[in-house]
Order: C-alpha cells, then sequence, then structure tokens
C-alpha cells in the first residue's frame, strides 16, 4: 500500500471515529466566546433574520446559556434576580435597555445590602412547560429570586410541548415530567427524540452550525448592541371581532382546569431554586366591535374570566406571592400583539412588580 493511499485512509478513518464517538463527550456549549472575547447578551438568542438581526434561534441550552450575561461568576455582592416568561418578558420590538430587565436595572437597586442584578430568560413561545424547562436550567446561577410573568395562553396542557425549545429538549423535558411528576406524556411525538446517529458529528452538524454563526454574530452585537429587527411598522393587535368568535383552543365553558396546567406551574414554584414572584401579565383590552365577547385575538371574556378566579384560589391555597395586574395599561401601550409593549408600557410593569417583589434575607 503506497504511502498516500495510507495517510488517507488513515484520516478517513480518524474522521469517522471522531463523527462516531461525539455523543461520549461533553456538550461544547462551555466554549462559547460570549463573556470572555465579546459581552454576554442580555437575552438569550432567538432570531429570524440574522443577517440584520445578529441573533439566530438554536435549541441547544448550553450554548444559549453560554452566550448570556448569566453565565458570568456571580460576585459576592451581587443580588441575583431572573426573569421568565413569554416573548414580552424577551422584547419584542424592545431595545435591551427597554426591557422589563433593562429598565429594572436602571434603577440601581440594592436588597439584603447587595446590588440587585435582574436578568432576561424571557424566550418567545407560550408555554408553562418552556418556563420551568428555563427556570430549571437556570437553577445552577444561583438566583436569589426569581419573576415568572405569564398568562393563560401558557395553561393548555394541549400546547404545553409545541414550543420548539421543549420539542428539542426531549431528554431533559422527560427528566422534568418525572421528578416533577408533571401531567404530560414522555412518550408525545411532538417531542424530537435523538438516535445515536443524530447525536453524532455528523448529525449535529447543523446545530453545530448554528453554534459557529452565534459566535460570529457576537462580534456584530457587541460592536452594535443590536440582537433583533427593531420594525416601527408592524399591524397593531386586533380588537375587531365576529359574533360567535367565543372560542379558547379546544376547551368548553365551564373552564375545566384539569386541562390546563396548573400543576405545572405549581412544581415550578415550589420546587423553585429562590423565592417565587408569579406575576399574570398585562395584556390588551379591546374596546372594539364585539369586544363584549373577546377581550382580544387570544381570549374570549368567559375563558380570562374564568381562569383568572381559579388562579386566585390556587394562590390562595398555596400561599403564592402572585400579582395579578392583568389591566393595568392602556391600549396604546401595546405594540405588535395583545401582550407586547411598549417601553413605556414596560416602566410601569417595573413599577408594579417591584412594590410587589417579596425579598428573604439571610440572617
Amino acid at each position: 500500500m503506497s504511502s498516500p493511499f495510507r495517510i488517507l485512509l488513515k484520516g478517513l478513518i480518524l474522521t469517522l471515529f471522531v463523527a462516531l464517538i461525539l455523543p461520549l463527550f461533553p456538550d461544547m456549549g462551555h466554549l462559547s466566546g460570549y463573556n470572555r472575547i465579546f459581552p454576554g447578551r442580555k437575552r438569550l438568542p432567538f432570531g429570524e433574520n440574522p443577517a440584520r438581526a445578529y441573533n439566530l434561534s438554536l435549541y441547544n441550552l448550553d450554548a444559549m446559556f453560554a452566550a448570556h450575561e448569566i453565565s458570568q461568576p456571580k460576585a459576592a455582592v451581587e443580588y441575583r434576580i431572573i426573569l421568565i416568561g413569554d416573548s414580552s418578558v424577551w422584547g419584542t420590538l424592545l431595545k435591551p435597555d427597554q426591557t422589563l430587565a433593562g429598565q429594572l436595572n436602571q434603577r440601581e437597586l440594592t436588597f439584603c445590602g447587595k446590588t440587585a442584578h435582574f436578568y432576561n430568560l424571557g424566550y418567545p413561545t407560550i408555554s408553562l412547560t418552556k418556563d420551568l424547562l428555563l427556570l430549571d436550567y437556570a437553577a445552577r446561577y444561583k438566583p436569589d429570586a426569581i419573576i415568572w410573568l405569564t398568562t393563560l395562553e401558557a395553561f393548555p396542557l394541549e400546547k404545553q410541548l409545541t414550543s420548539p425549545l421543549v420539542a428539542n429538549n426531549a431528554t431533559d423535558i422527560q427528566g422534568l415530567i418525572d421528578r416533577y411528576d408533571l401531567p404530560l406524556d414522555p412518550h408525545d411525538p411532538e417531542l424530537v427524540h435523538l438516535t445515536y446517529w443524530s447525536q453524532t458529528l455528523f448529525g449535529q452538524r447543523r446545530a453545530l452550525a448554528d453554534f459557529i454563526r452565534l459566535q460570529l454574530y457576537g462580534v456584530m452585537w457587541a460592536a452594535t448592541g443590536v440582537d433583533q429587527v427593531y420594525s416601527e411598522n408592524y399591524t397593531p393587535p386586533k380588537t375587531d371581532f365576529e359574533v360567535g368568535e367565543d372560542a379558547f383552543h379546544n376547551l368548553q365553558r365551564p373552564l375545566d382546569e384539569s386541562q390546563l396546567a396548573f400543576d405545572i406551574l405549581s412544581a415550578g414554584i415550589d420546587l423553585s431554586p429562590a423565592p417565587v414572584l408569579f406575576v399574570n401579565e398585562p395584556m390588551l383590552i379591546s374596546q372594539g366591535t364585539n369586544s363584549n365577547l373577546r377581550y382580544n385575538f387570544f381570549y374570549p371574556r368567559w375563558a380570562y374570566d374564568e381562569y383568572r378566579i381559579q388562579l386566585a384560589q390556587k394562590a390562595d391555597e398555596n400561599e403564592w406571592n402572585y400579582l395579578d395586574i392583568w389591566d393595568i395599561l392602556p391600549n396604546h401601550e401595546f405594540t405588535n400583539s395583545a401582550i407586547h409593549l411598549t417601553p413605556e408600557g414596560t416602566l410601569e410593569l417595573a413599577s408594579n412588580v417591584i412594590d410587589a417583589l417579596q425579598v428573604k434575607c439571610e440572617e
């Protein structure tokens, strides 16, 4: 066998060997350049227009959190508060300093003799299971308090596993189901179960490419602070409705609480690594045609009213620190959705959240 051929054959065998044993090695998320070469991001990676937003969506939790500022070591003088929720917390159409976390940080608050730092761990898509997934992962960063904002749309059991972030973290979700005894099917077809082959270097080539692209976009993120497309031309939320538009998913009145994810909410609050302030977030209340039937695009009045009654009862029974501020904002403080806020609306939300936050200091 000629020498060049032997070298080629050895190279091929080595490449195949590396490609097939990748599942035996730890995830490469810890190799991130964020918080080392360039600053950590103010919110979790998410984006559909990478070329303009210098951001993209990926589902590897290690890589996502490694890119976030929360992965920096916790200082001895830091009081660490994390915010969990949907796209309204993440901050659709809001710059990082305009989000709820950003505006809270600008207040330069102190708790227990320490400087408060609020971390934005909100993520687009509405699902309590998605929130629990992020909350469980974030426990390793030793939060001192948690602010969890959500709304009825996050509660239907039928949609708990439909978030792409949830579906593509099947192993973690199955662990949560087992540990917290959640009312979810670990074998649900929504969950993407990886085969051995799909976990190899060859099978993970798309995920690896996304990881590398996220590192490259870190340069532009550091230079501009831009992490989404800040369009001023958006369609406002729907406020006019037709007669008969009173459906909410596949649920019928009276609202059956067994079809809602109250157990998932309870698991998140009761087993949280830190005290939780649970917030029923603000939403637009339509004053348009047939607004007596629906509050907004998301909710018929009957469903939302019954949800609020059930949620208040659960909070009282379980002694949750619960803040219901669903109706505090006028309609002009919403942008392209019944839950997405303007900077001014977010500022009002921040004031209400701070007033309700209960801080426990170590003696």
